[in-house]
């Protein structure tokens, strides 16, 4: 077979370097640069640094799940899916939501699979929001949310969570803001926008919180975006409180959660958004302009593997472990620690160090920890729209226990 014959091959040629110049043009993220994960992920490979910021495992998923994934594509499996995704993990994702949460949504209708997390928040938003609406994100907050909202034409309305602090002026734990949040509703409000177990504080929502949230939005349009990508990482014997499993709030709500999140494959980015019909309805119609669907073998894979529920009922176990190793570590150092009862997050205040550079900000100050501690870590106040500075940076514990205990070495240091 001659070379030009070959779908394998392309003689094409590159376009010219001397090309002329793409005059400049207004940007529809102005105030966005670099996300702190990116950077932060830089200077700890840059300085050879533990990296505990960037919120990926360093192990590896499970070999039956990488197989199932694998024999899928032996199978066949390789062009596009239905656009809502294959309709066997819809029903899978549908058995294990009324298992977990008692509700029931339809496969065909109120499901559809989306190219991780992020993709579903955007798509959620853009499909609802429109110029002029306020939307209403409680700050910190992940990263995604507000450039969503203002790629919408939306205008973002912050609330900082309130920093409960003790007698000695360090973070103790951080609470919702309810006078505030009940202020902030009026009638430009079309979308509200919670994360439990939230990153970046681990906080969880409990179900007097669903409660009153549902008192709120009662004699509202106000739809809810609920980022549930942590579902499976709530401790100490607790159980997640998903919008699924509260009536008022799932007719109105758009579920987000990911695989990448459960299954330890972060760069798969398969995840699923759960929502009522009418919601589903116009969700699908920007989803399809938007990636229009999602690797097909590793949903094939996914649904196999999703059978088994022990291969997500043992993951609180398996990351409180983790978690409990990482504190009783971080507890012979200076740090106050804050409560992780979520996520696969600790957070620390930093401000009672006896090194000089406990006075930096906290942007600095992960700078300096990385570069000359070897331990990188997150700023919270990259969480805001405008840094909100409290002296408390964030861990990540998804890490070998190898990878965990060297890093401690280095931060018993301070």
């Amino acid at each position: 077979m001659k070379k030009q014959d070959s779908p394998y091959f392309s003689d094409s040629t590159p376009p010219s370097a001397h090309s002329a110049a793409i005059a400049p043009f207004p940007s529809r993220l102005p105030h966005v640069g670099t996300t702190i994960f990116t950077i932060m992920s830089a200077l700890a490979s840059e300085s050879k640094a533990i990296n505990l910021g960037q919120g990926f495992p360093d192990f590896p998923c499970d070999p039956a799940l990488i197989a199932a994934v694998s024999a899928a594509m032996m199978a066949g499996h390789n062009q596009y899916p239905p656009m809502a995704g294959i309709l066997e993990l819809r029903q899978a994702i549908a058995e294990k939501i009324l298992a977990l949460y008692g509700k029931s949504y339809q496969p065909e209708t109120e499901i559809t699979i989306t190219a991780g997390g992020t993709q579903g928040i955007l798509t959620a938003v853009l499909c609802c929001v429109h110029s002029g609406d306020e939307v209403i994100l409680l700050e910190p907050a992940y990263d995604s949310y507000q450039p969503a909202i203002e790629l919408a034409g939306g205008k973002p309305i912050g609330i900082a969570l309130q920093t409960i602090r003790d007698q000695k002026g360090q973070v103790t734990s951080y609470e919702i803001p309810w006078e505030q949040l009940s202020q902030a509703i009026n009638k430009k409000t079309r979308l509200i926008m919670i994360n439990s177990p939230h990153n970046p504080t681990g906080m969880v929502w409990s179900k007097a919180d669903l409660d009153r949230l549902a008192t709120l939005l009662a004699n509202t349009d106000v739809l809810v975006c609920s980022d549930e990508v942590y579902e499976h990482m709530v401790y100490d014997g607790q159980a997640h409180q998903s919008v699924a499993s509260h009536p008022q709030l799932a007719k109105r709500s758009f579920l987000i959660s990911s695989f990448g999140k459960t299954y330890h494959v972060t760069g798969w980015k398969i995840g699923y958004v759960a929502a009522p019909a009418e919601l589903t309805h116009e969700f699908r119609k920007v989803h399809q302009f938007n990636v229009f669907t999602v690797n097909t073998p590793v949903q094939y894979g996914i649904t196999q593997y999703l059978k088994t529920a022990a291969h997500y009922q043992n993951l609180p176990r398996f990351y409180q472990a983790k978690r409990d190793y990482f504190r009783a570590g971080l507890a012979n150092t200076r740090f106050q620690l804050l409560p992780c009862p979520g996520t696969y997050f600790q957070c620390v205040d930093y401000s009672a160090l006896t090194v000089p550079e406990a006075k930096l900000n906290e942007s600095d100050f992960c700078r300096w920890l990385t570069t000359e501690i070897g331990v990188a870590a997150i700023p919270v106040s990259a969480f805001y729209a405008k840094p909100l500075e409290s002296g408390v940076v964030r861990f990540c514990f998804a890490k070998q226990t190898e990878t965990l205990k060297s890093a401690l070495l280095r931060l018993q240091h301070l």
